[in-house]
Order: C-alpha cells, then sequence, then structure tokens
C-alpha cells in the first residue's frame, strides 16, 4: 500500500490504518475531471486539467479477480512492468491464506502470514498470474518478500516496502529498477529508493538496494519519487518517476499532489544523474525539488495508479481511482510532463465488504494495438480486473 502508517490486522489479515480512514471527497469541476485539483486563483497551478480526453469507450466488462495459478494469497496493487521481454507485476501487502487453501474467496478468518511485498508473472490470461520466490509452505507455497529488508539499516519484517512498476534498463542483460517506498511503522514513511533487479534463472531478483540506509529521497524533506507511479517511457531513453510529498505536508489538500523526476534508464543506478521537475516555468534541473506548491506539482488527487502509451490514441494515458471512491478513470496528455486533460470515468467498482477501491494499473500488453485496455484496481484486497473496448 502506498501510505503505510502502523499497521492493525483484521479477522482476514487485511490491513488496517491510513487507508482505513474515510477520505473527503474531492473538489470537482464539472462532469468530467473528477480528481481536478482545486482551483488556486492567485497562484500558478500546473496540476489543471487542460483540453479535451480523446477516450470513448463502447463497452467495459468486469472480468473477474487476479488469482495466481501456482498459490494462494490476498493481495493489492500489482503495477505491471517490462523486462527482458516479459511482463511481471509488482505487488504490495501480500497476505497469506490458511495452510492449504487454494481458493482465495474460501480462505478462514484469521491472520496466517504475510509479506511486505511480492513479485508475478503476468501471462496470456489477466485472470492468472505465476507467483515467483515461492518458500517451502506445504502443500500450498506462499511468496517470499521482492524487495529484503536489511537488519544492517535496522529493518525488520515488519518494514514496508511499497513497489510500482518494474522499469527495464538493459533489454540484453535483464535488468531492470524498482522503485519502492519504505515504512518504518512508529517511525512512519522514512524514504523512497531504488533497487537493481536482475532477472536469475527466469525470476527476477533484487540485488542491490541504493542508498546509505537503503533509499534516497528523505521523506522528511522530499518527494517519495516512484510511490505513486514508474514507468520506463517507450518513447524516449527515459524512466519517469511520481511520488507524494514530503510527510511533513499533512493536509489532505496539500498531501494530494504529485511531483516528478526522470533518469535515462541507462543512468538509473546513479542518483547524480536525476533530473527534478520544477513546474512548466522552470522546467528540469538537476538540483532536487524543495518547493511543494501546485507550481511544481503535475497532478492532483489521483492516488496511485500507471502510466502507458497508447498506439490507438498516440497519447500518454494514466490510469488512476482518485483520492477515494471505487471509480475507475483515465486521462490523457502528450507529455508526461502534462498538462493532463480532465478524466473520462470508464468503471464503478462495488466495494467488497465495505473495503477500500484504489490504485490503477494497466495491462497494454494485452493488446498492442491499443484498441482495448485490461485494467486492474485494488478492491479490498483483491484485484479485480475489467476489460475497456474504446470507441
Amino acid at each position: 500500500m502506498r501510505h503505510f502508517l502502523k499497521k492493525i490486522m483484521s479477522s482476514h489479515g487485511s490491513p488496517e490504518g491510513a487507508r482505513q480512514h474515510p477520505i473527503p471527497e474531492a473538489p470537482t469541476r464539472g462532469d468530467e475531471g473528477a480528481s481536478q485539483a482545486p482551483c488556486h486563483p492567485t497562484a500558478i497551478d500546473n496540476t489543471q486539467t487542460v483540453g479535451s480526453n480523446p477516450i470513448t469507450t463502447t463497452s467495459v466488462h468486469r472480468l473477474g479477480f487476479q488469482i495466481p495459478t501456482n498459490s494462494c494469497s490476498h493481495r493489492d496493487l500489482g503495477f505491471t512492468g517490462r523486462l527482458a521481454g516479459r511482463w511481471y507485476a509488482v505487488y504490495g501487502d501480500t497476505l497469506w491464506c490458511a495452510p492449504g487453501v487454494t481458493d482465495m474467496l474460501r480462505d478462514p478468518p484469521g491472520f496466517h502470514g504475510m509479506v511486505r511485498d511480492a513479485v508475478s508473472l503476468m501471462t496470456d490470461d489477466p485472470l492468472r498470474v505465476v507467483d515467483l520466490h515461492l518458500n517451502g509452505d506445504a502443500p500450498v507455497p506462499h511468496p517470499l518478500q521482492f524487495v529484503p529488508f536489511e537488519a544492517r539499516w535496522g529493518e525488520t519484517n515488519l518494514f514496508g516496502f511499497g513497489g510500482t512498476s518494474l522499469c527495464e534498463v538493459d533489454a540484453g542483460e535483464a535488468v531492470g529498477a524498482v522503485y519502492f517506498l519504505v515504512n518504518a511503522n512508529e517511525a512512519g514513511l522514512i524514504g523512497a529508493g531504488v533497487a537493481r533487479v536482475q532477472v536469475i534463472d527466469g525470476t527476477p531478483t533484487v540485488t542491490k538496494r541504493f542508498g546509505p540506509r537503503g533509499y534516497w529521497w528523505d521523506s522528511k524533506c522530499t518527494a517519495r519519487y516512484g510511490d505513486v507511479c514508474a514507468y520506463r517511457d517507450e518513447r524516449s531513453e527515459y524512466i519517469y518517476i511520481w511520488g507524494g510529498p514530503p510527510t511533513y505536508i499533512t493536509d489532505w489538500l496539500n498531501s494530494s499532489y504529485t511531483y516528478l523526476a526522470r533518469v535515462k534508464a541507462e543512468d538509473a543506478f546513479d542518483l547524480d544523474k536525476y533530473e527534478y521537475y520544477w513546474g512548466r516555468q522552470q522546467g528540469w534541473k538537476a538540483e532536487v525539488l524543495d518547493r511543494f506548491t501546485p507550481e511544481t506539482a503535475v497532478l492532483w488527487g489521483t492516488g496511485q495508479g500507471q502510466v502507458f502509451w497508447s498506439p490507438y490514441y498516440e497519447r500518454y494515458v494514466l490510469v488512476h481511482l482518485g483520492t477515494g471512491g471505487c471509480t475507475v478513470f483515465l486521462r490523457t496528455a502528450s507529455s508526461l510532463e502534462g498538462p493532463w486533460t480532465p478524466d473520462v470515468t470508464v468503471y464503478t467498482a462495488a466495494p467488497i465488504d465495505g473495503g477500500l477501491v484504489y490504485a490503477g494499473v494497466a495491462h497494454p500488453y494485452l493488446d498492442p494495438t491499443g484498441r482495448t485496455l485490461v485494467a486492474s484496481y485494488t478492491n479490498n484486497n483483491h484485484i479485480e480486473v475489467v476489460k475497456i473496448v474504446f470507441g
């Protein structure tokens, strides 16, 4: 999950805490743009949506729940990314089902173990994934943690690592990067970082975390880059990473802004090569952003989501679910810096047992033409999948 505060386990092991508190309804303007930023009449606001959204849909079908073929657990997020010709999903909290349970919908009450993130191989069926890094549990194995905790940095197995998409660095060497947010529980969100991922024996494996304590961007004073979204842009040399503001910004309005950084993929493990976006008026700078305003932000109120290039619309598309509610939105842009168009509503989910619905995910690899899009989202620790047919 994105915002890790101290977690309390419910009867099914579902995390409670920051995401379980009621979220105020976002200010809106008009029928579209459900996460349009509040207007700041006396200041520059680069998060305001611009223009019209070309997306139209002819149908949207709910396909079902995404489940692993070789394990059984509840999970959230599942952001997709390509590495060496294959697509993988990075999940957040992965709550193991009871020993021997093969159907998560039949999991009995109780906490049966968990890891704070996991990785799976995507298949041609968006409802079926193959879990990787499995443990020795019998008769049903369970996923091990993807981003490892390190005792030498004072971390324990209770620390959270909220990751976003794998981003390819070197296809030939099967090397990628994963961006993550470190949660130290009582200490809160302490930093955002990057890890080197190498495909070893067909399995993406974290081989190194960067930074003196396993992360680069201190959450007390910098944006949490990579926490909201990470994207390897196929149309350039760059990886783009979006993140929320520092933790000293706590009010709902200002904590809902998102900030942007980028790096050439080949330089993903060199902090000095990163650039930070200071808004359309100032552009990209090597200087780390330290002014968190509507002028330097690029999005407001989207929550976590995923960006992809649509060959059908010839635009970038962001899949997201806003800051609360159950609706899947799509917005578009010709540039990853924005501005973005207003949202188009494509689907509204029914919350499971009154739980939270969040984190939009794209599966663009399933239709290279872009005429259709499979999208998923988290519905109370179930990954729910829909198929969108564009007009």
